[in-house]
């Protein structure tokens, strides 16, 4: 039985989309959308009306689609942008505000005061625009935690019903987000949305221990796509809180491989071989010994199931390889391989990858297969 749930809020649409030299098509946008919706993610970030007129018509589109995910726009903290949220089928904005002194005085050359009293005049016209408002603390991780009281003190009075704690620059760990998130937890009753960037290579992490803090929502992407490093990747915060913690988000991941193929497309970013749990190899094997063990049993060398993202294991012959594995891979393609057959085509499998420099192709395998009777 799990601990707890969380609610996933993904925001591959809008932050995704801000990686640079990515921009989704309309009907790019709809496929990820259907598909995201699919895996049964309850809540996505779907654009920034104040960028025009054509990003208004595609967040209406997206959001006559009909899907069962909660959709939200993003805003800055200023009058003129939160009426360009109206009237588009979206009930919910993450109006966003600067909350670390650095950018309220270097960026905003304006002083705290300042930024409490402006989110109280927004947070009410989105109130009474019809909107429900999440107040997003921008660079929060570099924000004085007292400030960071008032700011949830002003939006709760105002009536948001969230607050979004923004790893803006990713230059959190998972220790001190964990205390930080306990510490608003336990001093407001607003939910608490966690927003990660990667740049320390720990933005899953710092979002699981968000949820462990007490934080009710989380923004992930596909792939881990996002401005700069990126940010909590969809696939590895989902398997992670429900393995490492039995938190569940009700995402179900089993069709995630062509989702993720789809915004690797469509952002042109290519997803890495290596990257966890989505790129080609990482189910994937090829020392011998590994291999020997999960032909014994999947457990001696299985930390994550691939069958939770809708992958599988696959063997690769190459220089590390032991003869189990060539017997196991030629029991594949149908050939059953004496050991003495083995043995020597693992000797031509491992000259030709010291040749070529990667694995040899089902075809090139036959082909080695056939040398022996020459």
């Amino acid at each position: 039985m799990s601990l707890r749930t969380v609610i996933i809020d993904d925001t591959t649409l809008r932050d995704g989309e801000q990686s640079a030299g990515v921009a989704f098509s309309i009907e790019e946008k709809i496929d990820i959308a259907t598909r995201l919706d699919g895996l049964g993610v309850p809540e996505m970030e779907i654009g920034i009306p104040a960028m025009g007129e054509r990003e208004r018509e595609e967040i209406q589109t997206l959001a006559g689609l009909g899907l069962n995910a909660r959709m939200l726009v993003w805003s800055r903290m200023r009058e003129e942008d939160i009426l360009e949220c109206l009237n588009l089928g979206v009930g919910f904005a993450d109006l966003s505000m600067p909350v670390s002194s650095q950018q309220i005085s270097l960026k905003l050359k304006r002083d705290e005061q300042w930024a409490l009293a402006t989110i109280k005049a927004c947070v009410k016209t989105a109130r009474e625009g019809g909107l429900s408002v999440c107040v997003g603390m921008e660079d929060a991780s570099r924000a004085n935690i007292d400030f960071l009281l008032k700011v949830a003190e002003a939006a709760q009075s105002a009536g948001a019903e969230r607050i979004r704690f923004a790893d803006t620059v990713g230059v959190m760990e998972p220790f001190g987000v964990l205390e930080t998130i306990k510490a608003l937890r336990s001093a407001t009753d607003l939910d608490i949305e966690m927003h990660a960037h990667d740049d320390l290579g720990l933005a899953t992490a710092n979002t699981m221990a968000a949820a462990l803090g007490g934080a009710t929502h989380l923004n992930t992407t596909v792939n881990g796509l996002g401005e700069r490093a990126g940010n909590a990747a969809l696939e590895e915060v989902v398997v992670g809180l429900r393995q490492l913690y039995g938190i569940e988000t009700g995402v179900d991941l089993r069709e995630f491989p062509e989702l993720s193929a789809r915004v690797e497309t469509a952002s042109g970013e290519p997803v890495g071989w290596r990257k966890s749990l989505v790129g080609k190899r990482v189910f994937s094997h090829e020392a011998g010994i590994h291999v020997d063990g999960l032909l014994k049993d999947l457990a001696n060398y299985q930390g994550v199931d691939p069958a939770v993202v809708g992958r599988s294991h696959q063997f690769i012959l190459g220089k590390h390889s032991g003869s189990s594995a060539v017997t196991s891979v030629f029991a594949d393609l149908g050939l059953v391989l004496e050991k003495r057959e083995a043995a020597a085509v693992l000797v031509k499998v491992r000259q030709f990858v010291v040749r070529h420099k990667r694995s040899p192709e089902t075809v090139e395998l036959l082909a080695l297969h056939r040398q022996l009777a020459i």
